[in-house]
């Protein structure tokens, strides 16, 4: 397995074993491409009773769809978490995976744009959902449209294909 770099990446991408929709080359850096945030967000409700964390939760019971025009912005407070999606769609054959990672920039700055659940499933069809939580002491401004995070793609040894509860998502099911 192997991290692929810029040039390979967009072999891969010649090749229809990557898809990025919309794709544009200024997004690429050496070994990862720049994902931008999109315009929804889930933002959790205010909750007094105890959530249980079980195979049975699902956070759509404890999230409300905001929308958020290009232009304008979504505020985050310190501790903060609210669930975003990438503007773009990643395609993956069976052999590549990835990795989706905050961006330096905004790290220290305290935002964390995906808590736990980095790794990319080879074989997904779907936009990212983003994870973010402000963990620094001031109200965090997000702006859709911004480079958020990257994307890191891996070659894998064999063959694989996620067809899990969040294949194929977008917009209507993050």
């Amino acid at each position: 397995m192997s991290i692929l770099t810029k040039d390979e990446i967009l072999d891969e991408i010649k090749q229809g074993s990557i898809k990025i929709e919309p794709f544009n080359e200024d997004q690429m850096g050496p070994g990862s491409v720049d994902l931008r945030l999109g315009n929804e967000f889930l933002v959790f409700k205010k909750v007094r009773d105890i959530v249980d964390i079980t195979e049975d939760v699902t956070h759509e019971d404890y999230t409300e769809k905001v929308y958020i025009k290009t232009g304008d912005r979504i505020i985050l407070m310190p501790g903060d978490t609210i669930l975003g999606i990438t503007l773009e769609r990643i395609t993956l054959a069976d052999n590549i995976s990835g990795w989706l990672e905050g961006r330096s920039r905004f790290a220290r700055m305290g935002l964390l744009v995906h808590i736990s659940a980095s790794f990319i499933q080879p074989g997904i069809d779907n936009k990212q959902c983003l994870e973010i939580t402000n963990f620094s002491s001031m109200p965090l401004a997000l702006h859709p449209g911004t480079k958020i995070c990257q994307f890191i793609f891996q070659k894998l040894s064999g063959r694989a294909k996620y067809t899990g509860r969040y294949a194929n998502q977008d917009e209507k099911n993050f």
